[in-house]
């Protein structure tokens, strides 16, 4: 047998993607507060890189908020094609840690619309020194529709995801940002003691402080400061109502758990 072609050596290094993978996109994809996204400048068709803020829809698609006079927004008014690289290195050898670089085309979101309306509480709940220059007139939300994603979950570890291992498609999502401001409020203002046994329990966080920046079918999100944690519900919700029952039941087996240590 002759030697190995290197697309299918290649492809030998690619993992088959599981459940585990899947949660891991998902969690680098939903915790980021800012990402490199790589455009093509239109005059030149050369790869162009920026840092941009990110947030996500409910269902899962990045948001990012970007001026007019920006090169990246300039390019992909030109050509929607990009892609977003998420995940931050930590200690040691940057190469080691979990990263996603997702595949997308970029969407205009229009002021005053619903879908631009939900974009703009969602990522101001996530970056809410965006309020600054939200509203600025130059300024504009954009939805970066995910075609497909890379995972490289560190040395060893690459799987190849599409749309559907990402985005949630679900018919509770309408339901969901209906009523996710509301319930964000409630528990940032009155369940506090909730939210950290979220944060220490599930997410395995340290500190104080924490709160909830969004609720999807999925799970949620918690902030601390510049800190990001993602916990996943334990089963999927299938009404808004079902919001309401797993964070009492999360609560009760996060406050168990902690008990039976003492």
């Amino acid at each position: 047998m002759g030697a190995a072609t290197l697309e299918e050596r290649k492809m030998e290094v690619i993992r088959p993607t599981d459940a585990e993978a899947i949660r891991l996109a998902k969690t680098l994809v939903r915790s980021a507060r800012f990402g490199a996204i790589a455009v093509l400048e239109p005059k030149t068709g050369a790869p162009l890189a920026s840092r941009v803020g990110v947030a996500t829809d409910l269902d899962g698609t990045p948001l990012i908020l970007i001026s007019g006079l920006a090169a990246h927004t300039q390019a992909i008014a030109a050509d929607p094609r990009c892609s977003l690289l998420v995940g931050e290195p930590g200690k040691g050898d940057a190469l080691a840690h979990p990263r996603l670089t997702l595949v997308c085309r970029a969407e205009r979101l229009e002021r005053g619309t619903v879908d631009g309306d939900r974009a703009k509480r969602r990522y101001l709940n996530r970056n809410p020194k965006g309020k600054l220059y939200a509203d600025l007139g130059d300024f504009a939300f954009f939805r970066l529709e995910i075609e497909r994603a890379s995972l490289n979950g560190g040395f060893g570890k690459a799987f190849l995801l599409t749309r559907g291992d990402i985005i949630v498609e679900e018919a509770v999502n309408d339901e969901l940002a209906a009523s996710e401001q509301s319930a964000l409020d409630h528990m940032n203002e009155d369940h506090l003691d909730a939210i950290a046994i979220y944060a220490r329990h599930f997410a395995k966080a340290s500190g104080d402080n924490w709160t909830l920046s969004g609720f999807d079918a999925d799970g949620m999100d918690l902030v601390s400061g510049d800190d990001t944690r993602r916990v996943f519900f334990p089963q999927p919700l299938k009404t808004a109502q079902d919001l309401r029952i797993a964070l009492v039941e999360m609560a009760k087996t996060g406050r168990a758990a902690e008990a039976g240590q003492n």
